[in-house]
């Protein structure tokens, strides 16, 4: 599956080191004005180079719009763009071509195509993310205009929720690597958005979470912590405010109920296990199961959470965005 939504649907094409990576973008409504820098300056947030323990594959990951977009508006139609792959080194791969690396998607993709591309992880490799940020980027700007607002920021890295950047050195010196908790706030949605049953948008949420590479957690709300609650305690009571809405004293829910927005900021956090490549060896097998010992080579991540955060509130924006639209075909 490479298409993502049902009103505004996108699909994505391309492989870690093939010419480029790209999407079509289908169901933007039409008369929407496109800030393109700004759309590149949200794309540049998720490059290399800007923290510590990045990977230093340098991509200058250039947006270009291919259709739909003319004069600074959206016409309709579908959006297509690409990002190209300048900076690509395959030659860093070829002794991974046998074998298997532990935690990635090598034994599980040859076991569902029988054939895998190992430059990079092919279209396995969270290089494919940059489609989705280009795609989240102009939706985020449609629901500005709508006064809905996107934000994420890194909770924790590891098992701290401070001094991040002595932390990943850390690992950085010990060929280690590092996962940790996203927090994702959207502030703005209305009451009634999603759907009642199997389409709840918490469960919407939690798939293009739950898709973006690396993510082994999602909760909403109050999430786990709520199951050790009693009822009591978790109570969302509704008010009456001074403008005259009608809302909630609290936000346990986390802005969702009976699978629909209730107004509320949708608060939620994910988490995202450490980066499965170390840059030490590690025993693994050959495709005849024979015992080996890999030292990766190339360009590789100690810890993805700051490039992972625009990934989040694009995949946030994708589904609001979409649900906005779906709500507009129940309701006039």
């Amino acid at each position: 599956m490479n298409t993502f939504g049902k009103i505004l649907t996108l699909t994505t094409f391309g492989e870690s080191h093939g010419p480029a990576m790209g999407g079509v973008l289908d169901g933007m409504p039409a008369g929407v004005d496109i800030d393109m820098e700004r759309l590149q300056r949200f794309v540049d947030r998720r490059r290399t180079g800007q923290s510590v323990g990045s990977s230093t594959r340098d991509e200058s990951d250039k947006v270009e719009i291919l259709s739909g977009i003319w004069q600074g508006k959206t016409m309709g139609t579908p959006v297509g763009f690409v990002v190209r792959n300048d900076d690509a080194r395959s030659a860093d791969y070829e002794q991974l071509a046998g074998c298997y690396r532990p935690n990635h998607a090598d034994f599980t993709w040859e076991a569902k195509y029988g054939i895998r591309d190992p430059r990079g992880g092919g279209r396995a490799s969270a290089r494919e993310t940059v489609a989705r940020v280009v795609a989240g980027g102009l939706a985020i700007q449609v629901l500005d205009f709508l006064g809905i607002t996107v934000t994420a920021d890194v909770e924790q890295v590891g098992d701290s929720t401070d001094h991040f950047d002595e932390i990943i050195a850390s690992a950085v010196s010990e060929g280690d690597t590092l996962g940790g908790i996203i927090r994702c706030i959207v502030h703005g949605a209305p009451a009634g958005l999603g759907e009642p049953v199997f389409n709840k948008l918490h469960a919407q949420l939690a798939a293009a979470m739950m898709g973006i590479p690396s993510v082994h957690g999602f909760e909403y709300g109050d999430g786990f912590v709520m199951a050790t609650k009693r009822g009591s305690e978790v109570m969302d009571v509704f008010e009456r405010r001074e403008d005259g809405t009608i809302g909630t004293k609290t936000n346990h829910s986390g802005g969702i109920q009976g699978g629909i927005s209730n107004g509320e900021d949708i608060v939620m956090r994910i988490a995202l296990k450490p980066v499965p490549t170390l840059m030490r060896d590690v025993p693994t097998v050959d495709r005849d199961g024979n015992p080996l010992t890999l030292h990766a080579r190339g360009r590789h991540d100690v810890c993805v959470l700051s490039r992972a955060l625009p990934i989040v509130e694009a995949m946030a924006a994708l589904v609001l965005l979409d649900n906005y639209l779906i709500q507009k075909t129940h309701v006039l």
